[in-house]
């Protein structure tokens, strides 16, 4: 019986110990639906893991997670030289995402550094070839400029450019109120103008109406009565030809007289 319980308590104490080993020895990986997880062995990359639990035994294998969410990257005061020598300071906006895990980790060492300075060096390309009066007017087409031009790049080191923008154009100070008064002027120059406009458009509109006036002198006196009709409290003599038109204003109504030679 003594000798029963003390194999009983070896066998327990051999389970326990097996329990622990495995727990030593392996290790469980959860990889989440926004991860994918790169499994080593031997310290030579195996595949690429789909979302998961995986046991591995840790004297041999390892798996590295990498989150392949969109991300959102400001790549921010870039001084860059236009094309005619103009000093700016430009701030990007882009998106992207990792689409090859394996290429972004195992083929670059730092895809995040490598993802900078390829934007960096797009934008230095592009404004060496724009005039400043066009990266100021056409900023969206330089985004698209900085899309075809990284894309490929970004392909390479298993990347995906989704979006690239200009956030915001800085210039000195001194080049920042020359802008200014150029803009100052522009806005008087358009306002003139619109005066200008609406004066030629009034006197046309009274060329026209004296030319009608005079082919058909009678417009005018009808004009007139009209609005005597609309208006109350007056009484006015017209001289229509050989006749006199004496409107009176009584009681809020109008009452029209004709004098034949009398007044």
């Amino acid at each position: 019986m003594k000798d029963l319980l003390l194999c009983l308590a070896a066998l327990i104490i051999i389970f326990f110990a097996f329990i622990n080993s495995i727990k030593y020895f392996f290790k469980r990986y959860t990889i989440f639906e926004y991860e994918r997880g790169l499994l080593y062995s031997g310290g030579k990359f195996v595949k690429i893991l789909p979302p998961g639990q995986y046991l591995i035994f840790t004297f041999t294998s390892y798996i590295t997670k990498i989150d392949i969410r969109t991300r959102f990257e400001t790549i921010t005061g870039q001084e860059v030289i236009s094309s005619d020598g103009v000093t700016l300071k430009v701030s990007i906006g882009a998106k992207y995402e990792i689409t090859d895990p394996h290429v972004s980790v195992n083929k670059v060492q730092n895809y995040q550094g490598e993802f900078y300075l390829i934007m960096q060096m797009a934008l230095r390309e592009i404004a060496g070839n724009t005039k400043i009066d066009d990266i100021i007017e056409k900023r969206n087409i330089l985004g698209d400029k900085l899309m075809e031009i990284s894309s490929k790049k970004f392909e390479e080191i298993g990347l995906k450019l989704i979006s690239a923008d200009i956030k915001d154009i800085m210039f000195p100070g001194e080049l920042k109120k020359i802008f200014c008064q150029v803009v100052k002027a522009q806005k008087e120059g358009q306002a003139v103008l619109e005066k200008v406009r609406g004066e030629t458009a009034a006197l046309r509109n009274l060329l026209n109406a004296a030319k009608m006036v005079e082919e058909n002198p009678s417009l005018l006196q009808l004009r007139l009565i009209q609005s005597l009709g609309e208006s109350s409290g007056n009484t006015v003599v017209l001289n229509m030809s050989d006749n006199s038109l004496i409107l009176k204003e009584k009681s809020g109504k109008s009452k029209i007289e004709k004098d034949y030679g009398s007044t």
